[in-house]
């Protein structure tokens, strides 16, 4: 698989829709010792889901010569990490989440594009959705039994000069993450992330996307930002390590 012919390390990045984990893909996939920058939507319960993952990425690219990861995402309740369960393989595990406000909204903003009626069109779903998400990664962090990292997902946004270093040395990088980023085989495709044109741009976008046409629900938003509130705490407290912005400056009310 590459020059020692050893396996792979992984690293899976949990989060959920819409908090930048396609730009987070594309950095950590353009790094020379990544390969993947996609959501492969696998379940890894078990350690064949390892041979499953090579073998889903091996479909559409090969493995950089000397590369030492393989990426993932898990942004969906459908798909379970089990890091008990995978055996000796080493793993890389990243956490993040982004303010509920913006991530309804920017969901509601996707879906109603699709030519069909779909579900996430609807705030109070996409709100459900977070909601279930943030909780479930909040149980995954009382209950995980290997390290991870924790960031606030607007960092890639916003201060990427203060997150890339602090990724690149938890991931042990022998050079630093770039904001530059390749544009690959799968980029802007269907299900398998942004497919908006900024991601083609090929480096961050700090331009903020305006959703104000959007409503949420009075009662849909504050009960998402009490879940998100909570659930962050949690996160936080058992992370091995994290990079965060101060609540107040990330505005998710009381």
């Amino acid at each position: 698989m590459n020059a020692s012919s050893e396996p792979h390390a992984r690293i899976f990045l949990l989060s959920h829709m819409r908090a930048f984990t396609t730009l987070a893909g594309h950095i950590l996939g353009s790094h020379p010792q990544v390969n993947g920058y996609y959501e492969m939507h696998i379940s890894y319960e078990d350690a064949s889901a390892l041979d499953r993952q090579l073998d889903v990425f091996l479909e559409s690219d090969v493995l950089k010569e000397n590369s030492r990861y393989l990426f993932d995402k898990l942004l969906h309740n459908d798909y379970l990490l089990k890091p008990e369960q995978l055996g000796p393989a080493n793993i890389k595990i990243l956490i993040s989440l982004l303010e509920p406000e913006h991530t309804i909204k920017s969901i509601v903003h996707l879906f109603a594009q699709k030519e069909i009626d779909d579900l996430y069109a609807s705030p109070a779903e996409a709100a459900n959705y977070y909601i279930a998400r943030v909780q479930a990664l909040a149980d995954f962090s009382r209950t995980a039994d290997r390290p991870y990292y924790y960031f606030d997902a607007e960092l890639f946004q916003r201060a990427p000069e203060v997150l890339l270093p602090k990724l690149s040395d938890w991931l042990e990088l022998d050079t630093p993450l770039s904001e530059r980023y390749e544009i690959f085989s799968h980029t802007g495709k269907a299900r398998k992330g942004d497919s908006s044109g900024r991601i083609h741009s090929g480096r961050i976008d700090r331009t903020p996307v305006d959703y104000s046409h959007i409503a949420i629900p009075e009662e849909v938003l504050r009960k998402a930002k009490e879940v998100y509130r909570e659930c962050r705490r949690q996160v936080i407290g058992n992370a091995a390590d994290s990079v965060s912005l101060g609540m107040k400056s990330i505005e998710i009310g009381a």
